[in-house]
């Protein structure tokens, strides 16, 4: 056995069992290098092999891409993946809810309890009883 195979894209996708399209996916977003030689003879090394591996153990662990583009170094020069912010959400109603990000000033928190507070106001004021006609088309 030679110490390091060479693979067609079909083969390199039944050993590590990644369709063709997603090692291509891989390959443009750069998280793995392209085939060790291009064109009509092009082939894949037990290096791509691995990476995949490496790869598709990682989003077992719920990483995203772009978060194992970074750690493995990849990721076609992009920059490091932006710092998380926080946000506050309140729940208007069942079926709306309102998302600020944290860090805003004291009044324009107030501003924005007042608004929060309106809205849930006239949503509720203009929900229907319960048992009610809701306005969904129900006339004789």
């Amino acid at each position: 056995m030679k110490p390091s195979s060479e693979y067609t894209l079909a083969e390199l996708a039944e050993q590590s069992q990644t369709p063709a399209r997603t090692i291509r996916f891989y390959i443009a977003r750069g998280l793995l290098e392209g085939p060790a030689r291009a064109g009509r003879g092009a082939f894949y090394t037990d290096a791509h092999l691995e990476r995949i591996a490496r790869i598709r153990k990682l989003q077992g662990e719920g990483r995203m891409l772009a978060e194992i583009a970074v750690e493995l170094g990849g990721g076609g020069g992009e920059a490091a993946l932006p710092a998380p912010e926080a946000w506050w959400q309140y729940e208007v109603s069942s079926d709306v809810k309102v998302m600020v990000r944290d860090g805003a000033g004291p009044w324009r928190m107030r501003l924005i309890r007042t608004a929060v507070a309106e809205l849930t106001g006239r949503l509720r004021a203009s929900e229907p009883e319960e048992g009610g006609n809701d306005g969904g088309g129900n006339r004789e």
